[in-house]
């Protein structure tokens, strides 16, 4: 573990010397743009990988790229003691990709590996040795300076508004893609895209991620910018088929439908990002109904010395209201971000109340200092809590207790430059009268050092 470090640190001062304008990286990585290098006469060994031109014109090229992240995880009483500690367990992610633009054909190849060591019973989002992670094609029908129509299709990441529904899953050890036909269309200052998809369902192995037949997820995603008043608003609707789903009051094949709204501003001192959700549809002959409302805002101090940023963030989501009726109230967040309430997500946005103060420091321009803390409790008795991925974590039905637990967590962020960054996050969950009635109950703590590296 400690040579891999070093061999990061030494690639990111590496790569960072030889590069004379400094990269931006993406989420998205196929959104990486290095087109800016067509126009250097001279480009360091770096700059020549980003940039390979593939013939005298210059919308012919080739670049390529990649990542490994190194995190090492220390637990004490996982899952609140009711799971066997590990001493402490190194995931490790590596993903390479190749991008190739002929005009109006565009490809986009990504292998990813994840690695486990140490980690009792790793799942596949934790370990999964070698898979195409994505590979898909672009058509260009329009592009232009402030109008783009394009179709992909192939294996393909997606990642929407604020990840409470659709993200890549950057927290866990493999990131999450989809097996999509999509078609999006920008103008000016609106985008709005549509997509039929087959999620993965990642595997332990290699090249064995298969065409996933027992879950379909589709829908259409607006995001419309510089809206007089409310500066962005986010407009959706998202449907969902499995063959088999489980809750705690209601398993089997599940069909639902979610429209939502959200209107947010990512800019200046004042930031805000409100959203609302509500689902429908059947499971099992119950018919569907939940919903969800969260609320963000947060204030720059922008003459304080470290620039404090205090924020406030709440959210009420439904669960089942009574168990053994006709109906299901439980909320589905569909494929949200992983680390939804911290790095080690112990609790996923479903049958719940959320509030959750925070303040972040910028202490330089390398260095940032977050704190914050979650209040949870059930929003409805009848029903359990679940995991990020809507594994049932515990049942509700034999218990009145309505606290869960608060969990309060530090993160130290170091950026040594656009290629390397290392992250210390700490967190400790009290648990509530809940756990305690369900389970062992114990306090829950948690350290991980990551280190990642861009390339």
């Amino acid at each position: 573990m400690k040579n891999t470090f070093f061999l990061l640190l030494l690639l990111g001062i590496i790569f960072s010397a030889n590069a004379q304008q400094k990269p931006v990286f993406q989420r998205l990585r196929y959104e990486d743009d290095f087109t800016y290098l067509k126009a250097d006469s001279i480009k360091t060994l770096y700059e020549r990988i980003k940039y390979i031109p593939l013939g005298k014109n210059d919308k012919y090229y080739a670049s390529i790229g990649g990542e490994a992240r190194l995190q090492y995880t220390y637990t004490v009483n996982n899952k609140w003691g009711d799971e066997a500690d590990d001493d402490g367990y190194l995931l490790s992610r590596y993903l390479f990709h190749a991008n190739v633009q002929l005009g109006v054909f565009r490809t986009f190849f990504e292998l990813q590996s994840s690695l486990a060591n140490g980690k009792t019973d790793p799942s596949p989002v934790d370990e999964n040795q070698l898979d195409i992670h994505q590979a898909f094609l672009d058509i260009d029908f329009i592009k232009e300076e402030n109008e783009q129509l394009t179709l992909r299709s192939g294996r393909q990441e997606m990642m929407y508004g604020s990840q409470r529904l659709i993200a890549v899953r950057e927290g866990p050890n493999s990131r999450l893609a989809f097996d999509a036909v999509k078609l999006f269309y920008k103008k000016n200052n609106w985008q709005s895209d549509a997509f039929f998809t087959h999620p993965i369902a990642n595997k332990q192995g290699t090249f064995n991620d298969s065409f996933n037949e027992n879950a379909k997820f589709w829908g259409s995603y607006t995001v419309i910018h510089k809206v007089p008043f409310i500066q962005n608003i986010d407009l959706y609707y998202l449907g969902l088929w499995k063959s088999r789903s489980v809750f705690d009051d209601a398993i089997g094949e599940e069909n639902r439908q979610s429209i939502g709204t959200r209107i947010w501003k990512n800019k200046g001192t004042w930031k805000y990002d409100f959203e609302g959700v509500y689902q429908f549809g059947n499971i099992n002959q119950k018919t569907i109904s939940g919903w969800t409302l969260s609320s963000f805002a947060c204030y720059t101090f922008e003459n304080i010395k470290y620039t404090p940023e205090i924020g406030l963030k709440t959210e009420i989501i439904s669960g089942d209201k009574s168990s053994g009726d006709a109906h299901l109230q439980t909320f589905n967040p569909l494929y949200p971000r992983g680390a939804y309430f911290g790095l080690v997500a112990l609790i996923g946005p479903s049958n719940l109340i959320d509030v959750h103060p925070s303040i972040n420091f910028s202490l330089s321009e390398k260095w940032t200092l977050g704190i914050d803390y979650d209040i949870f409790w059930r929003q409805t008795l009848s029903d359990g809590i679940y995991a990020p991925n809507m594994q049932l974590l515990y049942s509700g039905k034999d218990t009145t207790e309505r606290f869960i637990g608060s969990q309060l967590i530090s993160n130290v962020n170091y950026d040594m430059n656009n290629h390397l960054g290392f992250t210390l996050e700490t967190g400790w969950f009290n648990a509530g009268s809940f756990l305690k009635e369900v389970g062992s109950g114990k306090d829950y703590f948690y350290a991980a050092l990551t280190a990642q590296f861009k390339f």
